[in-house]
């Protein structure tokens, strides 16, 4: 994240806040939404980074550096987005590095209730996919609590990223239908 003008800074919380594989919690209400959207993955990766950083958004630290080092790494292949889609508009969305099995998603935004929602469900059904997984959040807020996000102390976070990193990730290109 960035610090004043020239800094970036990287951020250890203890504990740190993830999303166990296969623990994604779709609530009922959350569960009758989840058809109303169309999903991808990669397709617009700038314009997420870009919703994401609305200097109209409170505590904005996305700015021109973040929007084109995350390119740069999207186009490396080490980022990756979710867009949610309603009536052929962006939605919503959310994107984050990825790095064998582990991703940490570093921002969402909707413009639709419950869009970026729609795209953690997405985002986790992917990361958990595969064999030692590990979905990073970095803090807990309520929202991500309401969806299953669980606090982990930083021994046991840093050796299940250590297993992360070294497994095959998933397939961030598989087609997404409804994520029922």
């Amino acid at each position: 994240m960035p610090v004043g003008r020239r800094d970036l800074a990287w951020f250890s919380p203890d504990p740190r806040a993830v999303l166990p594989a296969g623990g994604v919690h779709v609530s009922r209400s959350l569960r009758r939404v989840l058809g109303r959207f169309e999903i991808t993955t990669d397709r617009q990766f700038e314009e997420v980074v870009r919703a994401c950083g609305d200097p109209a958004r409170p505590h904005g630290w996305i700015d021109e550096r973040i929007v084109a080092a995350y390119t740069t790494l999207h186009r490396l292949g080490w980022a990756h987005s979710v867009e949610v889609w309603r009536d052929g508009a962006l939605a919503g969305g959310l994107y984050g590095v990825a790095i064998g099995a582990f991703f940490a998603a570093e921002s969402k935004f909707h413009h639709v209730r419950d869009a970026s929602k729609v795209a953690v469900v997405a985002a986790a059904r992917i990361v958990g996919s595969v064999e030692g997984s590990l979905f990073d959040v970095q803090w807990s807020t309520p929202h991500l609590a309401s969806l299953g996000v669980v606090d982990v102390p930083r021994r046991r976070y840093l050796d299940d990223l250590r297993t992360a990193c070294g497994s095959p990730g998933p397939d961030w290109t598989e087609p997404l239908g409804a994520t029922d």
